[in-house]
């Protein structure tokens, strides 16, 4: 006897037309990263990749990456949680203003930065009166990042928070649950996969971050120099360690990227 249970076949139909431009935007974003790779020098591809300078760029960025990683959960992850439970009417205005660098241009942000936290800046300077110096730094690495990053955390998990409403919160404050024990016991776990994708997608703006880095930061070898920064001076030097550094790049991001995928997986199973 036949199942009678949905044919999963028919139950999410599409549009016979929407393959061909979901081909294209495939292509679109493919075609370019193939071309590369066929620039790629394979017979000196460990030795440009494997150089000092590379090596020490790409534990740079892997390691401010990291940290800015955790930061910006620390600080996002919080007003995240404020942004989607809040009802105030001030929400959307401090909303906007920290989503704020997902449309200003990097630069702009590496000038905000500067003026801030620089030497003539209110808190770069009452810093530098105290001995403490941040511009120019691997900590401006760090905050250059989390600025241009944590925005795409916060909107990933505030999204999360939404769409999952606040029905399981409710029934657990009727339960007798406090406010910390409800977030940490129920609210957390029921997005985590939201988390994890906003935490990837803070590591990866993070690992790719260029003009907030080389603006506030600056490209001092081993100290600031990620990178990017180093792909960008290598294209004016040697393109061919340029490519090679990019393809490393590229690498990283589908490794990052694909272990969330198969999170995301695991958690819907």
């Amino acid at each position: 006897m036949r199942g009678v249970g949905p044919d999963r076949s028919t139950t999410r139909p599409v549009p016979w037309w929407l393959p061909v431009p979901a081909v294209l935007g495939g292509l679109f974003v493919v075609v370019p990263v193939l071309a590369m790779v066929g620039r790629v020098d394979w017979g000196s591809f460990v030795a440009l990749v494997t150089s000092p300078a590379s090596r020490t760029a790409l534990g740079l960025s892997l390691g401010t990456a990291a940290a800015t990683t955790g930061i910006a959960f620390v600080l996002g992850y919080p007003l995240a949680v404020l942004f989607a439970r809040s009802r105030s009417r001030w929400t959307g205005v401090a909303r906007a203003v920290v989503l704020l660098p997902l449309v200003l241009p990097p630069v702009v942000g590496g000038l905000a930065l500067l003026a801030a936290f620089g030497r003539l800046g209110p808190v770069g300077g009452f810093l530098d009166d105290h001995g403490l110096r941040i511009a120019f730094t691997t900590t401006a690495v760090v905050i250059a990042q989390t600025f241009v990053s944590m925005p795409f955390l916060v909107a990933s998990i505030e999204g999360a928070l939404r769409v999952g409403g606040d029905r399981y919160e409710r029934v657990a404050a009727t339960l007798g649950a406090g406010p910390t024990r409800t977030f940490l016991t129920v609210t957390t776990p029921r997005i985590l996969p939201g988390i994890t994708s906003g935490l990837v997608l803070c590591f990866a703006r993070a690992l790719g971050e260029f003009g907030a880095t080389l603006t506030f930061a600056g490209s001092l070898q081993g100290v600031t120099r990620t990178l990017p920064l180093e792909i960008y001076l290598q294209r004016e030097i040697d393109p061919d360690t340029a490519v090679a550094l990019s393809l490393v790049l590229v690498v990283v991001a589908v490794v990052v990227i694909g272990v969330s995928s198969l999170r995301d997986r695991g958690a819907v199973a």
